[in-house]
């Protein structure tokens, strides 16, 4: 479990962020932010104050990492890739999750590493990952300013014949219905968005086209709202495309596997990361997946037979 609630003794009455600073090594700001998020528990009361005082036995939630043996596609001094299999995700969701990819970053090259954008739970392939804070800050910059070219690739429903450009605007509901938080609609109050579709290969004995899709702004499930947009929903996708009852079924975990597959055509969300294309300190870079994601489709498409 990456969240460890350990027992911590000081030995005379100290500033809790200065004892978390010399024994774990965390900068000022670092250990006062943990302090103020509760993490630290003096007789089982959580302190919040970030000034407070510790003396003698108290109790501190940390994160400490563990690997599953998943390696980077590339490595360099200020970043590396990891190619992310479906179902990872790349944050906890909360205290209780077992693992996810920031575990297998900060396992493998330390506190300072962190992942610099975010791929849907769901979505496989690739994730740029910085190595230390100042190339966090430059990355993220990079991807703010839309300096990095993203390539996906995705199995649809039906025959993409031509090439599309679809250009319609995002909004993202805001309302108390989780159902509602979750999902992004076409909506022209939303914000400008733009996703370019090359057909790629049709499978017409299952009426499926492989296609590979360019992003040219980073809004949330922009792929898979354009796509249904057009009528070419993923193959996979338990939202878009779906009937509001089966989405809560499926948010609430209420959706078995066989009824799944039944409703979107495959166990998992058939779109992947397959191209990364970004300049960082006067290098070019270009990362390709090694995944063969056409294997991929066709093996997960043979198990819902």
């Amino acid at each position: 479990m990456p969240f460890v609630r350990k027992k911590m003794f000081a030995k005379e009455k100290k500033k809790a962020f200065l004892y978390l600073i010399k024994e774990l090594n965390y900068t000022q700001k670092e250990a006062q932010r943990l302090i103020a998020k509760g993490r630290l528990f003096v007789n089982d009361i959580p302190m919040t104050r970030t000034a407070g005082e510790i003396e003698g036995e108290f109790e501190f939630i940390y994160f400490e990492p563990i690997t599953k043996g998943l390696k980077p596609t590339r490595v360099e001094e200020e970043f590396v890739v990891f190619d992310k299999p479906s179902g990872v995700l790349i944050h906890p969701q909360n205290r209780k999750t077992p693992y996810s990819l920031i575990d297998e970053l900060k396992y493998q090259f330390g506190r300072d590493a962190n992942i610099a954008h975010r791929i849907d739970q769901e979505t496989s392939g690739l994730v740029l990952c910085a190595r230390n804070k100042q190339s966090e800050r430059d990355i993220k910059m990079m991807f703010e300013e839309r300096n990095m070219k993203k390539r996906y690739l995705a199995l649809v429903h039906g025959e993409v014949k031509e090439n599309l450009s679809i250009q319609e605007p995002l909004l993202r509901r805001e309302d108390e219905s989780a159902i509602v938080r979750m999902v992004v609609k076409v909506h022209k109050e939303g914000k400008a968005s733009k996703t370019d579709i090359y057909p790629l290969k049709y499978f017409q004995d299952k009426n499926m086209t492989l296609v590979e899709c360019v992003p040219y702004t980073g809004r949330q499930h922009q792929i898979r709202v354009h796509l249904f947009h057009v009528k070419h929903s993923i193959v996979g996708d338990p939202i878009y495309g779906q009937s509001e009852k089966n989405i809560i079924r499926f948010l609430d975990k209420e959706l078995d596997a066989k009824k799944r597959i039944e409703l979107s055509g495959a166990s998992r969300l058939l779109l992947h990361a397959n191209e990364l294309e970004f300049e960082l300190y006067g290098n070019e870079y270009h990362v390709q997946s090694k995944v063969n994601f056409e294997d991929i489709c066709l093996k997960s498409l043979s198990e819902c037979e």
